[in-house]
């Protein structure tokens, strides 16, 4: 598979070549590319103030498990299970329970800045939805929670999203469908973002 990283593409499967040859360095090509949507990971499935040491954490797991990767499989979904499971022992760990404000904060600072360009009521707008977003969502069931996390807010497909959290795609399909039905209770105005249709 090849991701992008920082304009020029990477193809993962030769730096996972090299790095098992013998060449550790090439390790940083992965963590350039991958470290972007594993902090919005981290962020957004609880992690808060310890996000960046989460995804310190999981890049080291997933360099020690390297050996195990299976190479027809996607680096990415790969990684943020293995960021997933980091987010869930540090938020199980911790001594208080994370507020949804906290939560929303480590989202944010995990996001792209918006433009200076951009319209003012757009970008509140915009705000103002995302943390009616993650409100609902804590409302919902951990498995439901996870699946719109990783379908929408982490922009992945189907088969990502099931190999990620190890589920069968059908269950994928169905865990969404359950969840997005209970969003809409929540939030009468929650349409997913573009590029997550669901698939029926």
């Amino acid at each position: 598979m090849r991701t992008r990283e920082g304009g020029r593409i990477v193809d993962e499967a030769v730096v996972i070549a090299r790095v098992r040859s013998g060449e550790p360095e090439a390790y940083a090509e992965l963590v350039r590319a991958h470290t972007g949507i594993a902090l919005r990971a981290a962020a957004a499935l609880g992690a808060g103030a310890d996000a960046e040491d989460v995804v310190q954490q999981a890049f080291v797991k997933a360099y020690c498990a390297l050996g195990r990767f299976r190479g027809d499989s996607a680096f990415r979904p790969w990684l943020l299970s293995i960021v997933a499971n980091e987010t869930r022992n540090t938020v199980r760990t911790a001594a208080r329970q994370r507020t949804l404000a906290g939560r929303e904060a480590a989202f944010a600072e995990a996001e792209p800045l918006i433009p200076e360009s951009a319209d003012p009521a757009v970008a509140t707008l915009r705000t103002e939805r995302r943390a009616a977003l993650l409100a609902a969502l804590e409302l919902l069931s951990e498995e439901h929670r996870l699946v719109v996390t990783y379908r929408y807010l982490l922009e992945m497909d189907e088969p990502e999203t099931a190999q990620a959290l190890g589920w069968p795609r059908g269950t994928v399909k169905s865990r969404l469908s359950r969840a997005l039905r209970k969003l809409g209770r929540l939030l009468p105005d929650f349409e997913p973002g573009e590029g997550g249709e669901q698939d029926e």
